[in-house]
């Protein structure tokens, strides 16, 4: 199985792990007591280039007949869907800039251009997946509902297609989400009534005709001749963010080292658990500041976990002193370049996709899913995944992994 017991797995007594929440607990307070004037420039300045980019699109998209032009409008387009998305849309969801008390950027009025409502993304999504992050039976983005990410996850002969399957998210990547997100917050409707439930079709329904008829009716129409060519343009630069925003939010869940975790794990949960399994749970990709703005700052998706609601552009910061933690503590720090953390995602996809006996590894000790129980070797007063035998102290969950390959031990499958 996943992780069924945090204190174990992460080599960390519950005193280190206290510890430990309360220098968490430290970085949050400091960063909420230094926000001010220069985080405010910053988000309404992104708001003025996503809609800079965006009407710059738009107007040269009126000469896309021109190929020169058709690729500089789809590409402004484009730009600006990616920035709205990630860097808008799902932070000031999130809640990262209501500090502000404008109505114009508030996660309850916030409605970003995608196709599900922002407001049931954040019902499935801040709540679901921040509150239950990896939890097998929990959180249901450990798996989007189609794709076997986990071993903990029974093999069904129709996990044979989602190699097929992950191409069809990628590319329709804000439908995936949209429907997700409407299939959870339909089920919370149903525990409070029928009438609920009517409110959320419709919700539904209504995003989903002005999301098609801004980009495929009205927005070509305006172009007179050009229709056509902007109506290639728009799908074009949708296709884009989908594909975009789906590299970097699988980057930043389901590489190798992303760990998986039990209900058990849950059930007792403390504080300073939840920010160790925030931490044990999540992977970052590196990035300068261009391709981290790009991303939303989801590039410091350990950060962004741990703390979903501080501002993104603080998480770069935030990085170094959570880095720092993980050498004090002994912790792996989760990251890579994006294009590795990508291919072990998708290793993972294609493996998963058969059944278990065509597999090596178990769910205790496999690159994405393990648990406690792969530390179990030999005598436990003298095991040197636990304990070192020269000092007769204990080491470290990074320690115990760096010795495993060191023992030759062969990597699993």
């Amino acid at each position: 199985m996943a992780i069924t017991d945090i204190k174990e797995f992460s080599h960390l007594t519950q005193s280190d792990i206290d510890t430990l929440g309360r220098e968490l607990d430290e970085i949050r307070h400091d960063v909420e007591e230094s926000l001010g004037a220069r985080d405010a420039r910053y988000i309404r300045g992104v708001i003025r280039l996503q809609r800079a980019l965006e009407f710059g699109g738009r107007l040269t998209l009126f000469g896309s007949k021109y190929r020169p032009a058709w690729l500089a409008g789809t590409a402004m387009l484009a730009l600006s869907k990616c920035i709205e998305n990630m860097e808008l849309g799902h932070n000031v969801v999130h809640g990262q800039w209501d500090w502000m008390n404008d109505p114009e950027i508030h996660s309850t009025t916030w409605e970003w251009d995608m196709t599900g409502p922002s407001a049931q993304w954040k019902r499935a999504h801040n709540y679901s997946h921040h509150t239950y992050t990896n939890i097998v039976g929990m959180d249901e983005d450990v798996q989007f509902g189609i794709i076997r990410m986990t071993r903990d996850v029974p093999w069904r002969p129709i996990n044979l297609l989602q190699p097929v399957a992950n191409v069809v998210l990628a590319s329709a990547f804000e439908w995936g989400i949209a429907l997700h997100d409407w299939k959870i917050t339909q089920d919370a409707a149903r525990e409070r009534g029928d009438d609920q439930l009517a409110e959320v079709n419709r919700d539904f329904a209504r995003k989903i005709a002005r999301q098609v008829i801004k980009d495929y009716v009205l927005f070509p129409a305006l172009t007179g001749p050009a229709w056509r060519s902007t109506l290639t343009a728009n799908a074009t630069a949708n296709l884009a963010r989908n594909l975009w925003a789906y590299t970097v939010i699988f980057c930043g869940h389901f590489p190798d080292g992303a760990e998986k975790f039990t209900v058990e794990q849950y059930r007792n949960e403390t504080k300073p658990e939840w920010y160790l399994r925030q931490m044990l749970g999540s992977a970052n990709f590196k990035s300068g500041r261009v391709m981290g703005f790009m991303s939303g700052n989801l590039s410091y998706q350990i950060e962004h976990h741990l703390f979903p609601d501080l501002p993104s552009n603080r998480l770069r910061e935030v990085s170094v002193r959570v880095r720092s933690l993980c050498d004090k503590y002994d912790l792996p720090y989760t990251t890579g370049s994006l294009g590795k953390q990508y291919l072990l995602a998708l290793r993972t996809i294609h493996k998963l996709s058969l059944p278990d006996r065509f597999l090596k590894a178990t769910s205790d000790d496999a690159p994405e899913t393990s648990s406690e129980r792969k530390f179990l070797v030999g005598d436990p007063a003298v095991n040197p995944l636990r304990v070192d035998p020269a000092t007769g102290r204990r080491i470290g969950l990074r320690s115990a992994l760096r010795r495993m390959r060191e023992r030759g031990r062969p990597l699993p499958v």
